[in-house]
């Protein structure tokens, strides 16, 4: 045990940190120490108990036992009132958000004192611009994209001027701009002080903005170590207790006939808001997989939606699903036809958030997998479903009837991603397809999507992430301002030239289409 004096080099010491649910031992012991100044990494696989700590240090959970100490001085932090009382900020992998509510509504929410309203609308114009975080005060949180809504934890945490930042995932939906923009205003945050504690998968941010690491494996810290001296793959291979390789299923260039097909489809915005939908043409190939690149908020949501049948068109000729004209069908029938989607938001919309495992399984696999019987759902059938989802996806949960909701971001994506590829759709449209996961359970998905492909699938990819769309794709272009660019041969092109694409920019004509 260190004494006081020792204690008070450290902004944040956990000592023996346990924290335990029924049939999960999250937290085991768990020991992190916290300088401020200092970007620490946290790192584990998907279900490691990175969440859990993190949330008690926050005080949304109580521990079972161990000691937190703050500036030396051991505290009981039962409440993220009392957390924001000692100084400690958190951007969540899940947004804490209401739908209904405004930016400026949400974020004064979460202020501890009653603030003007039209003063705290300057302040998010002020702190936001000057982050690189663009936020209109006045839209309501429904109608932003997943990297909007992002924007709004990051701003309300800075706001709160605090001493520790706590970051899950915090650029899981960023471009790469976007994400060298937050990584120049971290870094002048921990030269001011600012403690930061970073939880991602992405271990080559974590080698570029955190000094350490503390790596947690089945709920057991298994070591900290300063991340100058370790490699990606040592990292990796420290969370996952075994050596990590980046084998990739085979990948095919003999495609087949066009599966889907989108000529002139034009669809207007919902909200006054939103992003419209101009002049879109596409067509995906029978074993191809087509990447579309895009920053957050240019009709990524709109087009996953117009493509599943949420949203239907009225022309019924601009969508195409193998030579059969579907523009004004419905998602059922979209189904029915062969085509499944994943979208970018888990909780919500790629599953109900207090159904379990099992009801979220047949909510999508009901027609393709014959869970219903004369009628009724066959609860053994569908079991059985959900069971093969989470073996084949190795998707660490107690059962699969826990409900969704208490799943690790990470696990619920290999859920929702695991189920419809267990369908074998004939199209597939995913958005986000490994965002929060772990860098396996990445591999694991791409590979299982060439695997699909090479079935004949035809399948779109809609990422902000660049690196993953030139890994996995062989046709790839980016929407900017609810127009799509042309396509091109991935290996013919580069990042630079994908993010003048994702600015609007032709590379054919060097100008700007985007208007």
């Amino acid at each position: 045990m260190k004494s006081n004096s020792d204690k008070s080099n450290f902004l944040l010491e956990l000592q023996g940190m346990t924290k335990s649910f029924p049939g999960v031992l999250a937290n085991d012991c768990v020991d992190l120490c916290l300088q401020s100044g200092e970007v620490h990494a946290l790192l584990g696989e998907n279900g490691a108990g990175k969440s859990t700590l993190v949330k008690m240090i926050y005080g949304i959970l109580k521990p079972d036992s161990g000691t937190i100490y703050y500036k030396g001085t051991p505290v009981e932090i039962d409440s993220p009132a009392k957390a924001r009382e000692l100084g400690i900020a958190m951007v969540f992998q899940h947004f804490s958000l209401f739908d209904s509510l405004s930016v400026v509504e949400n974020i004064s929410l979460g202020m501890d004192e009653e603030v003007d309203r039209e003063t705290l609308a300057n302040e998010i114009i002020e702190v936001s611009d000057r982050y690189g975080l663009p936020l209109d005060p006045h839209r309501h949180v429904y109608t932003l994209s997943v990297g909007e809504r992002q924007r709004i934890e990051i701003v309300r945490c800075l706001l709160q001027k605090p001493q520790l930042l706590v970051m899950d995932e915090p650029t899981s939906v960023l471009t790469p701009q976007e994400v060298q923009k937050l990584f120049v205003t971290l870094k002048r945050l921990a030269g001011e002080g600012l403690a930061i504690l970073y939880i991602s998968h992405k271990l080559d941010e974590i080698k570029e903005i955190c000094q350490k690491a503390t790596i947690l494996r089945t709920g057991k810290h298994i070591a900290t170590v300063d991340v100058e001296k370790e490699s990606t793959s040592s990292l990796a291979t420290m969370m996952m207790g075994e050596e990590f390789t980046s084998s990739q299923a085979e990948r095919t260039t003999d495609f087949g006939e066009i599966r889907l097909q989108v000529k002139g489809l034009n669809l207007a915005a919902a909200e006054s808001t939103g992003v419209s939908l101009t002049d879109i043409d596409l067509d995906v190939r029978a074993g191809e997989i087509v990447g579309i690149a895009g920053v957050a908020g240019n009709g990524q949501d709109e087009l996953l939606k117009a493509l599943n049948g949420e949203e239907s068109c009225k022309n019924n000729e601009c969508i195409i699903i193998d030579g059969k004209h579907s523009g004004r069908l419905d998602p059922n029938a979209r189904r029915r036809a062969g085509l499944a989607s994943v979208p970018e938001k888990r909780l919500g919309h790629g599953a109900v958030p207090d159904m379990s495992l099992v009801d979220n399984a047949f909510m999508t696999g009901f027609q393709r997998m014959k869970l219903l019987m004369r009628g009724l759902i066959n609860y053994g059938r569908t079991k059985k479903f959900a069971n093969r989802v989470i073996d084949d996806f190795s998707v660490k949960t107690p059962g699969s009837n826990v409900q969704a909701e208490s799943l690790s971001g990470g696990n619920l994506q290999k859920f929702i991603i695991g189920r419809e590829l267990t369908q074998n759709p004939d199209i597939l449209i995913i958005s986000q397809p490994t965002w929060g996961v772990d860098a396996g359970a990445a591999q694991t998905i791409r590979d299982a999507l060439r695997e699909l492909a090479n079935k004949g699938a035809a399948m779109l990819i809609i990422s902000q992430d660049l690196d993953e769309l030139m890994d996995i794709s062989d046709r790839i272009g980016a929407i900017c301002g609810g127009r799509l660019s042309r396509f091109y041969p991935t290996d013919e092109m580069t990042v630079e030239k994908v993010g003048l694409l994702m600015a609007g920019v032709s590379l054919d004509k060097g100008e700007n289409n985007a208007a």
